[in-house]
């Protein structure tokens, strides 16, 4: 799920305020009150949800739990803010929570207009559609003067019209302001189509009376590439919180995992011994604003990319996601991380 523009209503006032906000410090005021907080989804199975207990879980919340073990050395030193599409970058500008890490879409007016600053992509996704197996539709190429449910404000709507124009295909946009209301329209049949991010779509099936009942088609209509925002104005808490990233995935190229990561820091490689804080004289950490085994906290307290990715949306999950784009770019997929030296 994906905000367009910021509107009219919002724009300079939450601006105005984000500017002043984004020039304080956020790693001091992160280490003042002892936590980060972080705005997720509202609940997204696989993505961001909290359990029968109140404990959220999910693969962006393992996100922020790694920036929490990189400050802190504690994983659960995060206090979660639910966020819809439409407060989430509220949220943000105003300093309601540290960083966003809500299956959130990089574009160049969020990077721009918005004041947001992103670069590290922790899924790779893109626009798709679910249809009810009842219609035995195979293609998006099928669907027209179909009803399509999607939610409004979102570039998900944008590239919806843009992709049925382009292939001269007729659609009725079915449109509400929140994700539980389209989920309801689609469940109660007011609906032919939802669309949203493929990723968002699995997870979405899941939450279906009968699941088995629908069906993900083949195609792929946009780029999302989905990441932690932080505001503009503080390259060290946005530093800080690109390089949690990075380590996850440096840390499953290296091989380290949640099991060996004690054990390998007896490794000989001076790669491995300076991610893991070891090698003597490395000042990685430190000028980040952490102490040297900041990589290490992460690995020990959430695992690689690999095991944050397959723990919560893998093969063996009920999402059953391929790792595909976000296979390591050494097994074709996308996932880099620059060097950490």
């Amino acid at each position: 799920m994906k905000k367009t523009l910021l509107s009219a209503a919002i724009g300079a006032a939450v601006l105005g305020f984000a500017a002043s906000a984004a020039s304080a410090a956020t790693l001091d005021d992160v280490k003042a009150k002892g936590f980060v907080q972080c705005g997720v989804n509202t609940g997204l199975a696989g993505f961001a949800q909290p359990d029968s207990s109140g404990n959220w879980k999910g693969f962006d919340v393992d996100y922020c739990k790694a920036v929490a073990a990189a400050v802190f050395g504690d994983a659960t030193k995060v206090k979660y803010t639910p966020t819809t599409a439409q407060s989430r970058f509220t949220a943000l500008q105003s300093g309601e929570v540290d960083l966003l890490v809500r299956n959130t879409t990089w574009t160049i007016s969020r990077d721009t207009a918005l004041g947001f600053n992103f670069r590290y992509v922790n899924y790779y996704d893109g626009q798709g559609f679910m249809v009810p197996k009842s219609l035995n539709v195979k293609s998006a190429l099928e669907l027209s003067g179909a009803a399509v449910c999607v939610q409004s404000g979102t570039t998900t709507e944008l590239n919806l019209a843009d992709y049925f124009k382009a292939n001269k295909l007729e659609y009725k946009p079915v449109v509400f302001e929140k994700l539980e209301e389209v989920n309801a329209a689609y469940q109660a049949g007011r609906c032919d189509v939802y669309t949203t991010d493929q990723s968002g779509l699995y997870s979405l099936r899941l939450g279906l009376s009968n699941p088995d009942d629908h069906v993900i088609l083949p195609e792929i209509i946009s780029k999302e590439p989905l990441g932690p925002a932080v505001r503009q104005g503080d390259d060290k808490w946005f530093d800080i919180v690109s390089w949690a990233g990075y380590a996850m995935v440096q840390a499953e190229e290296f091989g380290i995992t949640q099991a060996n990561v004690d054990e390998m820091k007896n490794s000989t490689n001076p790669d491995v011994r300076r991610f893991l804080g070891v090698e003597k004289d490395t000042k990685i950490g430190t000028d980040l604003g952490l102490t040297n085994e900041w990589a290490y906290n992460i690995v020990k307290g959430v695992g690689n990319y690999g095991e944050v990715f397959e723990r919560n949306i893998g093969s063996n999950t009920p999402l059953k996601i391929q790792r595909g784009l976000n296979a390591l770019w050494s097994k074709g997929g996308l996932q880099y991380a620059p060097p950490i030296r």
